[in-house]
């Protein structure tokens, strides 16, 4: 699943551990979802949403090949 979380956390300035910090979870996990390594769980995608003001939809890309 492709997502623009790197986009928007560059937008706002902030690095991944600051991202990782405010979402509660490592680092790592937030650099496997920008590189669509790992896909988060619904919970995890909701808080990423809210903490950027935007919906899911804006954030993630579901394509189906």
């Amino acid at each position: 699943m492709q997502n623009k979380i790197k986009e928007f956390r560059k937008k706002r300035k902030i690095t991944q551990e600051e991202l990782a910090f405010e979402l509660r979870v490592t680092r790592q996990t937030i650099n496997a979802i920008e590189q669509g390594k790992y896909s988060p769980s619904l919970e995890l995608a909701f808080k990423i949403a809210i903490f950027f003001e935007t919906t899911v939809d804006d954030l993630f890309i579901f394509k189906t090949d």
